[in-house]
């Protein structure tokens, strides 16, 4: 048996829209990585971006389980001495909730330029509506 390994020409990215709303986090974003990696098709190779463009909405109403609003802290540094900055992910679903999403699924992809290009085909949007219709997306169920 041969393998076979799929032209750029031949490769069709979709649109996909997934539904946070009353979802954890986890959930969600493993079913867009998976997406966004293309590991749901059959002509998946893992050097290759096959996967389809994600739209994740309702990002404001996802849900965390346990302590984690008050316990789990996301950590970024600036760079300079002294520059770790520390924010409560209960914090992050209230100013900024699509961070919180991008962040879950940036660490879930590999950490190359084939990850870098497969982070842009996420979109992340706080509320239900976004600027995508024109694309005709695909609701999945998470």
């Amino acid at each position: 048996m041969k393998t076979t390994i799929p032209k750029k020409d031949s490769i069709v990215h979709d649109w996909v829209e997934i539904d946070a709303d009353g979802k954890t986090l986890g959930d969600v974003a493993t079913c867009a990585a998976s997406i966004l990696r293309g590991k749901h098709k059959v002509i998946f190779t893992p050097h290759m971006d096959t996967g389809d463009f994600v739209i994740v909405t309702n990002a404001s109403k996802i849900r965390l389980t346990g302590q984690k609003a008050t316990n789990k802290i996301y950590y970024r540094h600036s760079g300079y001495p002294g520059g770790l900055k520390a924010t409560k992910y209960g914090d992050l679903l209230e100013k900024n909730p699509e961070k919180m999403v991008e962040i879950a699924v940036k660490k879930m992809l590999p950490k190359n330029r084939l990850g870098r290009k497969l982070f842009s085909n996420l979109k992340v949007y706080a509320e239900s509506t976004h600027p995508h219709a024109a694309q005709k997306p695909r609701k999945i169920e998470v």
